[in-house]
């Protein structure tokens, strides 16, 4: 089970990108895979993490023009000619339920079979690209999304599935949680710092009701704590709080 050990607030001229190195800086970073989307893969980052002895998995998409255009072309190349002559894992998985099928395909090639990338030497530590297909079947459609990578680890492409599901894991039992279940993306409130603080404090209800132990949704047990004390106890002693 995740939880949230940090929060930032964001300055109105400024974004995540310079929120990411010092929310970094306060985490015990040795033997840990750090992942993060587009946002997060800026070329000091893996130097951060090489150094405290870390490893990353980097979303790459076009804020890297040069370095994602060049990644996904050579793997449209590796693919026509077949991955003749080329060194690499590959690993499917195929998951069905809810009306649906999502299947995973997942490569990851050592870098040296690439040609050199732009400023290759400067992310420090690079030693695979990543490259993931997912097709989902629906009744009435069937999407498509490749999506790409750069990592310090070594290319096995199951570790690499493991490691770029439980990033999405995160997503959807934190962020989806919040906008639906505390519909947060609606709240309209913004002045002083009354934001920073409810956003705190929805974080801090997200991981209490994780840790209460019943099978109920997170939105019940909301519900439920709301109408009736012994609940909220019961949740807090499953915190370990008292």
């Amino acid at each position: 089970m995740g939880a949230l050990l940090a929060q930032q607030k964001v300055e109105s001229k400024s974004n995540e990108i310079k929120a990411v190195p010092q929310r970094l800086l306060l985490l015990n970073l040795k033997g840990a895979v750090v992942t993060l989307d587009a946002m997060g893969t800026q070329i000091s980052i893996p130097g951060q993490i090489k150094k405290a002895e870390g490893d990353y998995v980097l979303a790459l998409k076009g804020n890297q023009g040069q370095l994602s255009q060049s990644v996904k072309d050579w793997f449209k190349q590796a693919q026509a000619q077949n991955w003749q002559g080329i060194e690499f894992t590959h690993h499917q998985s195929i998951e069905s339920g809810h009306h649906r099928r999502d299947t995973r395909q997942v490569w990851a090639v050592p870098v040296s079979q690439l040609p050199p990338l732009h400023r290759q030497p400067e992310w420090i530590g690079l030693t695979t690209v990543v490259m993931v297909k997912t097709t989902r079947e629906l009744w009435n459609k069937t999407t498509k999304e490749v999506r790409f990578y750069i990592s310090s680890l070594e290319a096995d492409a199951q570790g690499h599935n493991q490691v770029i599901r439980s990033h999405w894991t995160i997503e959807n039992s934190l962020h989806w949680v919040l906008d639906v279940t505390f519909n947060e993306d609606a709240s309209r409130i913004r002045q002083g710092y009354a934001a920073q603080n409810l956003g705190l404090l929805r974080r801090l209800s997200v991981n209490l009701l994780k840790r209460e132990p019943s099978r109920l949704s997170l939105k019940m047990k909301r519900y439920k704590a709301g109408m009736d004390n012994d609940f909220v106890i019961k949740i807090l002693a499953a915190s370990g709080a008292e």
